[in-house]
Protein backbone atom coordinates (compact mmCIF):
# COMPACT_ATOMS: atom_id res chain seq x y z
CA UNK A 1 0.00 0.00 0.00
CA UNK A 2 1.60 3.25 -1.16
CA UNK A 3 1.58 6.48 0.83
CA UNK A 4 1.92 9.66 -1.25
CA UNK A 5 4.04 12.21 0.60
CA UNK A 6 4.27 15.80 -0.60
CA UNK A 7 6.45 18.27 1.25
CA UNK A 8 4.87 21.72 1.23
CA UNK A 9 7.96 23.44 2.57
CA UNK A 10 9.24 24.01 6.11
CA UNK A 11 7.46 21.54 8.43
CA UNK A 12 4.26 21.12 6.40
CA UNK A 13 3.39 17.80 4.74
CA UNK A 14 0.47 16.52 2.66
CA UNK A 15 -0.09 12.76 2.98
CA UNK A 16 -2.53 10.79 0.84
CA UNK A 17 -3.53 7.18 1.40
CA UNK A 18 -4.56 4.94 -1.53
CA UNK A 19 -8.24 5.44 -0.65
CA UNK A 20 -7.81 9.21 -1.03
CA UNK A 21 -7.82 9.93 2.69
CA UNK A 22 -5.69 13.04 3.18
CA UNK A 23 -3.67 14.16 6.20
CA UNK A 24 -1.98 17.53 6.55
CA UNK A 25 0.78 17.87 9.14
CA UNK A 26 1.60 21.28 10.67
CA UNK A 27 -0.22 23.43 8.08
CA UNK A 28 1.49 26.67 7.14
CA UNK A 29 0.44 28.24 3.84
CA UNK A 30 -0.33 31.86 4.65
CA UNK A 31 -0.63 34.90 2.44
CA UNK A 32 1.41 38.05 2.04
CA UNK A 33 3.76 38.70 4.93
CA UNK A 34 2.65 35.52 6.71
CA UNK A 35 3.18 33.25 3.70
CA UNK A 36 5.34 30.16 3.96
CA UNK A 37 8.11 31.19 1.54
CA UNK A 38 8.86 27.56 0.70
CA UNK A 39 5.23 26.66 -0.09
CA UNK A 40 5.03 25.40 -3.70
CA UNK A 41 3.38 27.87 -6.07
CA UNK A 42 0.03 26.67 -7.33
CA UNK A 43 -0.36 23.75 -4.93
CA UNK A 44 -3.97 23.41 -3.83
CA UNK A 45 -5.25 21.37 -0.92
CA UNK A 46 -8.53 19.94 -2.20
CA UNK A 47 -9.22 17.46 0.59
CA UNK A 48 -8.19 17.37 4.22
CA UNK A 49 -9.62 14.64 6.43
CA UNK A 50 -7.15 15.00 9.29
CA UNK A 51 -4.81 17.70 10.55
CA UNK A 52 -1.94 16.76 12.87
CA UNK A 53 -0.38 19.62 14.83
CA UNK A 54 2.90 19.11 16.64
CA UNK A 55 2.88 22.46 18.48
CA UNK A 56 1.40 25.93 18.44
CA UNK A 57 4.08 28.09 16.82
CA UNK A 58 2.68 30.10 13.90
CA UNK A 59 4.79 28.27 11.32
CA UNK A 60 3.10 25.00 12.28
CA UNK A 61 -0.47 26.03 13.09
CA UNK A 62 -1.10 29.11 10.95
CA UNK A 63 -3.64 27.53 8.60
CA UNK A 64 -5.15 24.90 10.89
CA UNK A 65 -8.31 26.93 11.59
CA UNK A 66 -9.23 27.82 7.96
CA UNK A 67 -8.43 24.32 6.71
CA UNK A 68 -10.41 22.64 9.49
CA UNK A 69 -13.41 24.90 8.88
CA UNK A 70 -13.30 24.44 5.11
CA UNK A 71 -13.07 20.64 5.14
CA UNK A 72 -14.52 19.83 8.59
CA UNK A 73 -11.22 18.10 9.28
CA UNK A 74 -10.52 16.19 12.45
CA UNK A 75 -7.72 18.06 14.20
CA UNK A 76 -5.32 16.27 16.53
CA UNK A 77 -3.11 18.25 18.90
CA UNK A 78 -2.07 18.36 22.52
CA UNK A 79 -4.99 19.18 24.83
CA UNK A 80 -4.23 22.87 25.45
CA UNK A 81 -3.71 23.62 21.76
CA UNK A 82 -7.01 21.91 20.96
CA UNK A 83 -8.70 24.08 23.60
CA UNK A 84 -7.40 27.20 21.82
CA UNK A 85 -8.51 25.86 18.43
CA UNK A 86 -11.99 25.21 19.80
CA UNK A 87 -12.20 28.84 20.90
CA UNK A 88 -11.35 29.79 17.31
CA UNK A 89 -14.30 27.81 15.97
CA UNK A 90 -12.75 24.42 15.15
CA UNK A 91 -15.55 21.96 15.88
CA UNK A 92 -13.87 18.60 15.31
CA UNK A 93 -10.80 18.80 17.55
CA UNK A 94 -9.51 15.72 19.35
CA UNK A 95 -7.06 16.71 22.06
CA UNK A 96 -4.67 14.18 23.53
CA UNK A 97 -1.41 13.96 25.44
CA UNK A 98 1.92 12.21 25.29
CA UNK A 99 1.77 8.43 25.40
CA UNK A 100 -1.85 8.43 24.30
CA UNK A 101 -3.13 6.71 21.18
CA UNK A 102 -6.29 7.30 19.19
CA UNK A 103 -7.85 6.20 15.92
CA UNK A 104 -8.13 8.95 13.33
CA UNK A 105 -9.85 7.81 10.15
CA UNK A 106 -7.95 4.70 9.07
CA UNK A 107 -4.82 5.72 11.01
CA UNK A 108 -3.67 4.99 14.54
CA UNK A 109 -1.91 8.00 16.03
CA UNK A 110 0.30 8.00 19.12
CA UNK A 111 1.61 11.24 20.63
CA UNK A 112 5.27 11.26 21.61
CA UNK A 113 7.61 13.62 23.40
CA UNK A 114 9.48 16.50 21.76
CA UNK A 115 12.04 18.96 23.14
CA UNK A 116 10.80 22.39 22.06
CA UNK A 117 8.62 25.30 23.21
CA UNK A 118 4.94 25.79 22.37
CA UNK A 119 3.67 29.37 22.68
CA UNK A 120 0.67 30.29 20.52
CA UNK A 121 0.56 33.79 19.04
CA UNK A 122 -3.00 35.01 19.60
CA UNK A 123 -4.88 37.50 17.45
CA UNK A 124 -3.65 40.48 19.50
CA UNK A 125 -0.02 39.41 19.15
CA UNK A 126 0.31 38.08 22.68
CA UNK A 127 1.84 34.65 23.25
CA UNK A 128 -0.32 32.25 25.25
CA UNK A 129 0.35 28.81 26.69
CA UNK A 130 -0.21 26.05 24.16
CA UNK A 131 0.70 22.96 26.16
CA UNK A 132 3.92 21.22 25.19
CA UNK A 133 5.43 20.43 21.84
CA UNK A 134 4.98 16.85 20.70
CA UNK A 135 5.62 14.38 17.91
CA UNK A 136 3.54 11.54 16.48
CA UNK A 137 3.92 7.90 15.51
CA UNK A 138 1.43 7.22 12.73
CA UNK A 139 0.44 3.63 12.06
CA UNK A 140 -0.81 3.16 8.50
CA UNK A 141 -3.55 0.70 7.53
CA UNK A 142 -0.91 -1.69 6.13
CA UNK A 143 0.90 -1.77 9.48
CA UNK A 144 3.87 0.43 8.55
CA UNK A 145 4.77 3.16 11.02
CA UNK A 146 5.94 6.71 10.45
CA UNK A 147 7.50 8.98 13.08
CA UNK A 148 6.74 12.68 12.62
CA UNK A 149 9.06 14.40 15.09
CA UNK A 150 7.75 17.94 14.78
CA UNK A 151 10.19 20.56 16.04
CA UNK A 152 12.64 19.02 18.48
CA UNK A 153 16.19 18.48 19.55
CA UNK A 154 17.51 14.94 19.79
CA UNK A 155 16.63 13.29 23.11
CA UNK A 156 17.67 9.93 24.50
CA UNK A 157 14.10 8.66 24.80
CA UNK A 158 13.95 8.45 21.01
CA UNK A 159 15.36 4.99 21.74
CA UNK A 160 12.07 4.22 23.51
CA UNK A 161 10.16 5.31 20.41
CA UNK A 162 12.26 2.81 18.45
CA UNK A 163 11.67 0.05 21.00
CA UNK A 164 7.93 0.62 21.35
CA UNK A 165 6.85 1.53 17.81
CA UNK A 166 9.68 0.60 15.42
CA UNK A 167 9.03 3.30 12.79
CA UNK A 168 10.36 2.59 9.32
CA UNK A 169 10.35 6.25 8.24
CA UNK A 170 11.14 9.36 10.29
CA UNK A 171 10.44 13.01 9.51
CA UNK A 172 13.19 14.99 11.25
CA UNK A 173 13.95 18.73 11.51
CA UNK A 174 17.52 19.62 10.58
CA UNK A 175 17.62 23.41 10.20
CA UNK A 176 19.46 24.21 13.45
CA UNK A 177 18.91 27.36 15.56
CA UNK A 178 15.25 26.60 16.40
CA UNK A 179 15.53 22.81 16.15
CA UNK A 180 18.33 20.28 16.00
CA UNK A 181 20.82 20.52 13.18
CA UNK A 182 22.34 17.69 11.12
CA UNK A 183 24.76 16.61 13.87
CA UNK A 184 21.95 16.06 16.35
CA UNK A 185 19.63 14.64 13.68
CA UNK A 186 22.26 12.03 12.78
CA UNK A 187 22.17 10.79 16.36
CA UNK A 188 18.36 10.84 16.19
CA UNK A 189 18.58 8.59 13.13
CA UNK A 190 20.64 6.08 15.09
CA UNK A 191 18.38 6.18 18.15
CA UNK A 192 15.17 5.82 16.13
CA UNK A 193 16.54 3.11 13.87
CA UNK A 194 14.32 3.94 10.90
CA UNK A 195 15.63 2.80 7.53
CA UNK A 196 14.71 6.12 5.92
CA UNK A 197 14.39 9.74 7.04
CA UNK A 198 12.88 12.84 5.46
CA UNK A 199 14.53 16.13 6.52
CA UNK A 200 12.30 19.14 7.23
CA UNK A 201 12.36 22.60 8.79
CA UNK A 202 15.43 23.73 6.85
CA UNK A 203 16.19 26.29 4.17
CA UNK A 204 12.99 28.30 4.66
CA UNK A 205 15.01 31.19 6.03
CA UNK A 206 18.76 31.87 5.73
CA UNK A 207 19.36 31.09 9.40
CA UNK A 208 18.04 27.53 9.00
CA UNK A 209 21.37 26.30 7.70
CA UNK A 210 21.18 22.49 8.01
CA UNK A 211 21.09 20.55 4.75
CA UNK A 212 20.11 16.95 3.85
CA UNK A 213 23.49 16.27 2.23
CA UNK A 214 25.22 17.04 5.51
CA UNK A 215 22.85 14.74 7.39
CA UNK A 216 23.50 11.94 4.88
CA UNK A 217 27.25 12.20 5.48
CA UNK A 218 26.74 12.00 9.23
CA UNK A 219 24.14 9.21 9.09
CA UNK A 220 25.44 6.81 6.41
CA UNK A 221 23.27 3.91 7.61
CA UNK A 222 20.04 5.82 7.06
CA UNK A 223 18.69 6.62 3.61
CA UNK A 224 18.02 10.36 3.61
CA UNK A 225 15.17 11.30 1.28
CA UNK A 226 15.55 14.88 0.06
CA UNK A 227 12.13 15.96 -1.17
CA UNK A 228 11.31 18.94 -3.37
CA UNK A 229 8.34 21.05 -2.25
CA UNK A 230 5.26 20.23 -4.33
CA UNK A 231 6.70 17.03 -5.86
CA UNK A 232 4.98 13.86 -4.54
CA UNK A 233 7.06 10.98 -3.24
CA UNK A 234 5.56 7.50 -3.06
CA UNK A 235 6.57 5.44 -0.04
Amino acid sequence: MALEITWLGHGTFHLVLPNGETIVCDPWIGEGATRNPAYPDGFKITRCDTILISHGHFDHIHDAVPLAKKFNSKVVAIYETCHWLGRKGVENCSGMNKGGTQTVGSLTVTMTHAVHSCGITDDDGSIIYGGEAAGYVIKLPDGRRVYFAGDTNVFSDMALIAELYKPQLAFLPIGDLFTMGPREAALACRLIGAEQAIPMHFGTFPRLTGRPSELQKLAPNTRILELTPGVPYTW
